[in-house]
């Protein structure tokens, strides 16, 4: 479980290097339909994430903004 203190981009970095698991940051993103270097950036959280992207995100892993940001 996320702690309070922790920001939304933390969380979803977290979420996403784990539903990665050991898959490449290329293979994982063409499932997400982003860039590799889109990934980079959210997982080392430096990236702004658009509330279209997060929709993206829930439908390619087939989860709620809640699994995808825990916490939330």
């Amino acid at each position: 479980m996320a702690t309070r203190n922790q920001t939304y981009r933390t969380r979803l970095a977290k979420y996403l290097r784990t539903r990665r698991g050991k898959l490449s940051q290329a293979e994982f993103a063409k499932k997400l339909s982003i860039s590799q270097s889109t990934l980079a950036r959210i997982e080392c959280e430096d990236q702004n994430v658009t509330i279209d992207m997060l929709e993206l995100m829930c439908k390619r892993l087939k989860c709620n903004l809640s699994e995808l940001i825990p916490g939330s």
